[in-house]
C-alpha cells in the first residue's frame, strides 16, 4: 500500500482511529489516577580498598569495578532483607522488601545508587538509609578474609537517602502521552485491518475495476429521502432532482439509433434502492417530455403503485395471462407524459411469466406506444427475473449501494446478465457520503428496500 493508500483510509476510517485514541486515553487515565502514588529515596554507596602503593592501587581499582555489580545483586538477596526488617521491626516478608529495592551501578565507576521505593515517602527515606547501613555491615562481614580483622575491600555511603517530596509514579503525562499514541498506532492497525477485510464497493474506482459499464451517476445518501423518495415532492432545484436530471441525460445516450427505448432497473441484493431509482428516472425523463411506460416488473415484492399512490390489484400480470388488454391495464401517473403498469396480482411462478412469449409481446407493444419504459426489476442475485427481463430489454441499469454492495456481489449480478446475453448499460452508484459540501458531482438520496404491502392497499406519498 501507498501512502495515499493510508491517507485516504485515515480519511474513511477517521471515526474509529479517534475513538481508539479516546478509548486508550480514557483506560489510561483510569488506570492512572486509581493508583497509588509511590516515592522514591535513593542513597549513593562508593566501593574502595586500601592500597600501600600504586601498583596496589590500580589493582585495587579493577577489583573494585569487579565487585561491585556482585554488591548490587546483594540488594536483593532475603539475608539484606532479613536485616533491615529485624532492625526496623517490619510487619513484611524478606521478598516483599525486596521488590521494593533497585540497585544500579553508575557506569564506569565504582559507584552503587540504591534506591527503594514505598507509598509512604518517610518510610522509603528510612528504607533507603537502614538498606545502605545494612549492605555495608554485609560486604564488610563477606570481604574480612579469616583470621584478619578488617576487610580488604570497603563499601561506604556518600549520600544519605533523603525523604521524597514528589512521587515518582504514576507519571500522568508520560502515561497519557503514551495511551495517545498506542491508541492511534491501534485505530491506525484496526482502520488497515477493516478496510482489507471490507469488500464492499466504496469508490468510483471499485466499480470501473469490475465493469466496463460506464458510471451513470453518483448519488449520495439523503436521509430525509426515507419520507419523501420521489422528486415530485421536492423543489425542481433540489440537488436529488438535479442527480436524476444528469441521469437522465445521460440514459439519453444509450441506443441514441432507437426510436423506443426499454431499460430495466435491478440491484443485486434487496436495499440498494432500485425501485426508488426505477421510479424516479421515469419522471425525468417525463418532465423531458418523453412518453415514458412505467412497469413493474418485480412481481414479488412490487413498490411501483404504492411508490405512485395508484391501484396495485391490476396491472402486468392480468396483461400476460390475457384477462386485459395493455391499453386498459396501464394507469396515468400524477406526472405528465408518465403512465405506470403495475404488477397485478403476485403470481406463484414470476420467473415463468417474465420469459414468456405473452413478456415478449407486451414490451414489443409498449415500444410502438412510449418513447421510452423503464421496467422495476427484482434483485439479480436471489431471483433469475431482472436477467430474463434484461435480455427482453435493450439493456440493465444496476443499481449498487455505498458500503453495502460488495464487490462480488456485483461481480456476480454482471455475470448473470451476460449469462442471458442482457447489456449491462450503466451502474448508478447509490447513498454515496457527502464529504465535501458544494460538491457538483454528487447529490442527496436514499432509500430501503421494504417488503411491499399488501395488493389492494395504497401507500400516501
Amino acid at each position: 500500500m501507498e501512502l495515499r493508500d493510508y491517507l485516504r483510509i485515515m480519511r474513511r476510517r477517521w471515526l474509529l482511529i479517534v475513538s481508539s485514541v479516546v478509548v486508550a486515553v480514557g483506560v489510561a487515565a483510569a488506570v492512572t489516577f486509581n493508583m497509588t502514588p509511590q516515592y522514591a529515596s535513593t542513597a549513593g554507596l562508593f566501593v574502595s580498598t586500601t592500597p600501600s602503593n600504586s601498583g596496589e592501587a590500580y589493582q585495587g581499582s579493577l577489583f573494585s569495578a569487579q565487585r561491585i555489580t556482585s554488591y548490587a545483586e546483594l540488594t536483593t538477596g532475603q539475608e539484606l532483607s532479613r536485616r533491615v526488617i529485624e532492625r526496623l521491626d517490619l510487619d513484611l516478608e524478606p521478598a516483599e522488601l525486596a521488590e521494593k529495592i533497585d540497585a544500579t551501578v553508575v557506569p564506569e565507576t565504582v559507584n552503587l545508587d540504591l534506591t527503594v521505593t514505598d507509598a509512604d515517602p518517610a518510610l522509603a527515606q528510612q528504607l533507603a538509609q537502614t538498606t545502605a547501613e545494612e549492605l555495608t555491615l554485609f560486604v564488610e562481614e563477606l570481604e574480612t578474609p579469616p583470621g584478619r580483622a578488617n576487610a580488604t575491600i570497603k563499601l561506604s555511603i556518600i549520600d544519605n537517602a533523603t525523604e521524597p517530596t514528589a512521587p515518582v509514579s504514576p507519571q500522568p503525562v508520560r502515561n497519557l502521552g503514551l495511551a495517545a499514541v498506542l491508541g492511534l498506532l491501534l485505530g491506525l492497525g484496526l482502520a488497515v485491518l477493516r478496510e482489507l477485510l471490507d469488500t464492499s464497493v466504496k469508490t468510483n474506482e471499485d466499480i470501473a475495476g469490475l465493469t466496463d459499464a460506464p458510471l451513470m451517476v453518483d448519488i449520495a445518501f439523503d436521509s430525509k429521502a426515507v419520507k419523501a423518495p420521489l422528486i415530485t415532492s421536492l423543489d425542481p432545484h433540489a440537488p436529488r432532482v438535479e442527480a436524476f436530471r444528469v441521469l437522465r441525460t445521460n440514459m439519453q445516450f444509450v441506443d441514441i439509433d432507437r426510436d423506443s427505448k426499454v431499460f430495466v432497473v435491478t440491484s443485486s441484493v434487496p436495499g440498494e434502492g432500485k425501485t426508488t431509482t426505477a421510479c424516479n428516472l421515469a419522471i425525468a425523463l417525463a418532465q423531458a417530455g418523453e412518453r415514458v411506460l412505467m412497469i413493474d416488473g418485480d412481481l414479488r415484492r412490487p413498490q411501483v403503485a404504492s411508490m405512485f399512490d395508484l391501484e396495485p390489484a391490476v396491472g402486468l400480470t392480468n396483461v400476460l395471462i390475457g384477462s386485459i388488454s395493455l391499453a386498459n391495464a396501464v394507469q396515468s401517473a400524477p406526472v405528465e407524459n408518465l403512465t405506470v403498469l403495475a404488477s397485478g396480482a403476485i403470481p406463484p411462478n414470476p420467473s415463468e411469466l417474465l420469459q414468456s412469449r405473452a413478456m415478449s409481446d407486451v414490451v414489443d407493444l409498449a415500444r410502438k406506444e412510449y418513447d421510452v419504459i423503464v421496467m422495476d426489476a427484482p434483485p439479480l442475485l436471489p431471483v433469475t427475473d431482472a436477467a430474463l427481463l434484461g435480455a427482453q430489454a435493450d439493456g440493465a441499469l444496476v443499481v449498487v449501494r455505498h458500503s453495502k454492495t460488495t464487490r462480488e456481489q456485483l461481480r456476480h449480478s454482471l455475470e448473470r446478465l451476460a449469462g442471458v446475453d442482457a447489456k449491462a448499460l450503466g451502474v448508478v452508484f447509490n447513498m454515496v457520503p457527502v464529504r465535501r459540501r458544494g460538491r457538483g458531482d454528487i447529490y442527496g438520496y436514499g432509500y430501503g428496500y421494504g417488503y411491499a404491502p399488501e395488493p389492494g392497499r395504497k401507500r400516501k406519498l
